[in-house]
């Protein structure tokens, strides 16, 4: 699903108003590479970020586009969908957060989900086990209820 303009623009003042709090830079690759991944209507490969970018500046490399990443993902700008090796914008990054997602795999669509039960279960398990994550993230791969809804082939 694609987001409005108005949306992508409030998206991108507040990862720069997040960025300057936290005494970072947001540069312009760094932007340009987030404003494409928030603007996709699927999760982007990081070549996909890259060839998207061609039309944007001179001869990007892939270092540029993985430093770039790099960024968003320590700012909590961004996610790492591992199943799709694949990013998406955060829909609430002004905070920490476990990160959970329900991917669709008719259609595509992914949806960025903040459970408390689901976050405090994990943090459980991590104290009862002395396991730490680097990265809490929670993957559901299905069928979302539009793809249920049509009829099969």
């Amino acid at each position: 699903m694609a987001i409005s303009p108005k949306k992508l623009s409030q998206i991108l003042e507040l990862a720069e108003k997040l960025c300057r709090e936290r005494g970072v830079r947001l540069t312009a690759q760094r932007k340009q590479v987030l404003e494409l991944v928030c603007a996709a209507e699927q999760p982007l490969g990081a070549y996909d970020i890259l060839e998207r970018l061609r039309s944007r500046m001179d001869n990007p490399t892939p270092p540029t586009v993985y430093r770039a990443l790099e960024f968003l993902l320590e700012q909590g700008l961004i996610h790492k969908l591992e199943s799709l090796h694949a990013f998406i914008g955060c829909s609430h990054p002004e905070h920490p957060h476990a990160s959970q997602f329900l991917i669709c795999s008719d259609c595509g669509d992914v949806s960025e989900i903040e459970s408390d039960k689901i976050a405090e279960g994990l943090r459980k398990a991590e104290e009862s086990t002395g396991f730490k994550a680097k990265r809490p993230v929670i993957e559901l791969l299905g069928t979302c209820a539009e793809c249920q809804l049509e009829p099969s082939e």
